[in-house]
């Protein structure tokens, strides 16, 4: 059925295949005519496709009646649509070649059975998704130029061995999926979208979470820190490619091979290491392996004092640059000035640890260790730039503090970092997320952020950054780019698919935007605000019944009532969103006025809306940087209120 889909904009001509498919396979679909369209393949897909004041009906027959073929995206939810049914049937009555683009084991009911006996087949489970893409744009071009395409094949019925070696084919560690630009699909069947292929360069390298060998195996937070480290620091080198922290921390603890590893991260070589630690005493072991080979272009063992850990860290970082035949700017690589305190040093570590479990209580304790770091060594510029860094960071993600405080905290460590090193490079990263995210001075932020870029070029966190400044601003397709900049870099940090989701949500394109929601689901499924943005692509996209079953998920109380309330509205349960609503107002009202201010959109009360709005203005309330091109308060655009208020907030009308 056609009844959703991307809403780029399709050819003006005459299109080559119609896209039949059920509403729960919209992400695919949208997916599959990407595919085709980037191959030339003209494709109509609904809702992408229907112009604007035509009826939804008469335009889905008017297209398929022109169209050369139609692509039947098969699965057990298409057999299950009227629609789907409707559609097959008009395609047949009008002797259009069929395409059945199988991509479960579904049976068939009677009536498609009947139309669909003398179709072509595409069966994904049986020959692999790369192969089966192939064969339909090979199928499709074919349609278009009114040709046969002998791809026609009875309906395979899988035996129970053959569900178990098509069931162990697509057992893929989600990341690697991702990574690779494996489509692979859920039990909902969304696929993830990942960014178009890369050439892997020979001069790439992962960093590995160095193992911990400690006899009591409780020194993992100084192994992942100096791995950590040595990530920051080969970042800086310009033509060195080197997958940010995230990314490279992923498989942590999974069973993957190092050349899975390789692949989905698009690198030639890893960096892997050991690290035992007894008192003052380090044994530090580290290896670079080019994967394709299996050969060791350097390896070492350093037995050494801990007061030696810098020197450990540049020359480990010094011997990669070296084995991988890059050239260094000043034969040096720029790094922090280190404490030369070791008990602020390993406070530091732990802090920084502590800070990557993401609940508000590591949080503060994070916070309490880099303050008691500092106060160990007042000197210690990157500390204090780390303290600014997870001060902002907490702000927009956890708000533990009111802005005003969060403010003066930030700029109180940010003067300490300038003046004890002034040209601390990550400083430029930082500052545009504090004047972005904290001051929403746009473009200062946007001057930071491009000096970043300028200085770290392989630096995701600043082009996801700015990826987010874009869509601030309505800028969506530079948006996009920076945020397929940032998967580049980090291709499996979930935020960098939230930015580039809601670009694609804000520009119109609802598949996409709702298929990186689920991507960063999929790589962060306990994460707090991810299924609520996927309620709202989904609201928007009329699947109410589903937006609820995703807001109900959400482990965030503060997104899960306000979330649960806006689901409820639309579904006409108008008693239940109140007591959700109300909860929302009285526990989370200074935070959350701007997803409030959404629910009276929804009940089209705009008086209480723009005083919610208002109020989260003066709270600096998450969600007021993406109110430009939000489609839930579509019903306020027209008021003179909403143009006053883009005004207000210095942005483009």
């Amino acid at each position: 059925m056609a009844e959703g889909g991307s809403e780029e904009k399709a050819s003006g001509s005459a299109p080559a295949v119609f896209i039949s498919y059920a509403s729960r396979d919209a992400a695919i679909a949208s997916s599959i005519v990407d595919h085709l369209e980037q191959h030339g393949l003209r494709c109509w897909l609904a809702p992408r496709d229907v112009k604007p004041g035509a009826q939804y009906a008469d335009a889905i027959v008017a297209a398929i009646n022109e169209a050369k073929g139609v692509v039947l995206l098969l699965s057990q939810d298409a057999v299950a649509s009227s629609h789907v049914g409707r559609e097959v049937e008009r395609a047949a009555s009008k002797h259009k070649p069929i395409i059945a683009f199988r991509i479960d084991a579904a049976p068939l009911n009677r009536a498609l059975e009947y139309f669909l006996s003398e179709s072509q087949w595409i069966d994904v489970p049986a020959i692999g998704m790369s192969a089966a893409l192939a064969k339909l744009t090979q199928a499709t071009a074919q349609a278009e130029a009114a040709k046969p395409v002998d791809l026609a094949k009875p309906i395979p019925r899988l035996g129970r061995r053959a569900k178990l070696v098509a069931g162990a084919a697509v057992v893929i560690t989600v990341g690697v999926a991702v990574a690779l630009g494996v489509h692979s699909w859920s039990k909902s069947r969304n696929v993830a979208q990942p960014p178009a292929a890369v050439a892997i360069t020979d001069k790439s390298v992962a960093v590995l979470p160095f193992v911990d060998m400690s006899e009591k195996k409780d020194q993992e937070y100084f192994s992942d820190g100096l791995s950590e480290e040595l990530i920051d620091m080969l970042t800086k080198v310009p033509e060195l490619k080197v997958p940010a922290r995230t990314s490279s921390f992923y498989f942590k603890g999974k069973q993957a091979t190092i050349a899975d590893i390789a692949k989905a991260l698009g690198v030639t070589h890893v960096l892997e290491g050991s690290v035992r630690k007894s008192g003052n005493t380090l044994r530090i072991t580290a290896q670079l392996i080019r994967v394709d080979t299996g050969y060791h272009v350097w390896s070492e063992t350093y037995d050494r004092k801990l007061d030696d850990i810098f020197q450990i860290q540049d020359e480990i970082a010094k011997s990669v640059v070296n084995g991988l035949k890059v050239s260094v700017l000043g034969g040096t690589i720029p790094r922090a000035t280190p404490t030369a305190n070791h008990d602020a040093y390993m406070l530091y570590l732990q802090a920084k640890e502590m800070h990557y479990r993401g609940t508000l209580e590591d949080s503060r304790k994070a916070i309490e260790y880099l303050q008691k770091a500092l106060e160990v060594d007042p000197d210690f510029s990157q500390g204090w730039l780390t303290l600014a860094s997870f001060l902002a960071a907490d702000y927009n993600l956890l708000n533990p503090r009111p802005h005003d405080e969060t403010r003066e905290l930030i700029y109180s460590a940010l003067d300490h970092a300038r003046k004890l090193e002034p040209s601390l490079l990550p400083i430029h990263v930082v500052m545009g997320r504090v004047l972005y995210e904290v001051d929403w001075s746009w473009a200062a932020a946007d001057a930071e952020l491009k000096q970043a870029i300028a200085f770290e070029p392989g630096n995701a966190e600043a082009h996801r950054l700015a990826g987010y400044l874009a869509t601030t601003n309505g800028r969506f397709d530079e948006a996009v780019e920076q945020s397929e900049k940032a998967i580049e870099f980090d291709p499996l940090q979930p935020w960098n698919y939230i930015a580039r989701g809601y670009a694609a949500y804000r520009s119109g394109r609802l598949a996409q935007a709702e298929a990186n929601y689920r991507t960063a689901l999929d790589l962060a499924p306990r994460s707090g605000k991810f299924h609520c943005l996927l309620g709202t692509v989904l609201i928007t996209r009329g699947q109410l019944e589903s937006a609820l079953a995703e807001m109900e998920k959400e482990p965030a109380p503060r997104f899960h009532h306000v979330g649960v309330a806006l689901a409820l509205q639309m579904l006409g349960r108008r008693n239940e969103s109140d007591k959700e609503l109300k909860t929302a107002e009285q526990m989370f009202g200074d935070e959350m006025g701007y997803w409030i201010a959404i629910v009276y959109a929804a009940r089209r009360d705009p008086d209480r809306a723009f005083a919610w709005l208002d109020r989260a203005f003066h709270a600096y309330g998450d969600g007021m940087t993406w109110i430009k091109g939000d489609p839930l308060l579509g019903s306020l655009v027209g008021d003179p209120r909403y143009k006053a208020f883009l005004q207000k907030m210095r942005l483009p009308e």
